[in-house]
C-alpha cells in the first residue's frame, strides 16, 4: 500500500517539477569548447568547435548561455553548406528556444527540422518533450484556473452566508 502511495505521489510531483531528459552544460563543458575555439589551427576546426560551443550553450542550465548559444546559431545559419549541418542548427535553435519556455518557436524550428530528415531520432524526442511540456502546463493552468474559481465561490457562499445570517438577527 504505502509502495503504491508513494508511485502517487511521485507521478503528481513530477508533473510540477517538468523535468526533462535533454543533457545539461556545465561551466567547464563550455569553458572547454571557448578554448577549443580559441585554439582551431584551420576553418574547418573553428566550424566544428564553434557548433560544439553552441551545443554546450543552449544545453547549458544558464538563459544567458542558452541566449548566447541561439544568437551563435542564427548569426550562423546563412553559412549552412549541407542539409546536415541546416538539420543540426534547426535542431539546436528548437533546443534552446525550448529551454528558454518558447514553446512556440522551438516547435516551428522543430517542424522544419523534420523537413530535412523525418526520421530523426533526436528531433522527435524533442518534439515528444515539447508535447509532454505543453500539456503540463495546460493542466497545472487548467488546475489554477479552477482552484481559483473554487475559492472565489467559497468566499462569495461566505460572504452570503454572513449578510444571509446578519439579516435574520
Amino acid at each position: 500500500m504505502d509502495g503504491h502511495v508513494g508511485q502517487f505521489f511521485e507521478s503528481v510531483s513530477s508533473i510540477f517539477r517538468g523535468g526533462d531528459t535533454l543533457p545539461v552544460c556545465d561551466r567547464d563543458i563550455i569553458a572547454g569548447c571557448e578554448t577549443e575555439v580559441a585554439e582551431a589551427a584551420n576553418e574547418q576546426q573553428k566550424t566544428d568547435s564553434l557548433m560544439r560551443l553552441s551545443w554546450a550553450l543552449v544545453h547549458s542550465g544558464q538563459p544567458e548561455d542558452v541566449n548566447r548559444g541561439i544568437g551563435m546559431l542564427e548569426a550562423s545559419f546563412g553559412k549552412s553548406n549541407t542539409p546536415v549541418q541546416t538539420r543540426e542548427k534547426l535542431y539546436l535553435l528548437a533546443v534552446g528556444h525550448y529551454r528558454n519556455g518558447d514553446y512556440t518557436r522551438s516547435r516551428e524550428l522543430l517542424e522544419r527540422c523534420l523537413e530535412v530528415q523525418p526520421d530523426w531520432r533526436q528531433a522527435l524526442t524533442l518534439q515528444r518533450l515539447l508535447e509532454d511540456k505543453t500539456k503540463r502546463d495546460g493542466m497545472i493552468g487548467m488546475a489554477i484556473v479552477t482552484g481559483a474559481f473554487g475559492l472565489v465561490g467559497l468566499v462569495a457562499g461566505g460572504i452570503i452566508a454572513a449578510a444571509s445570517a446578519s439579516r435574520k438577527k
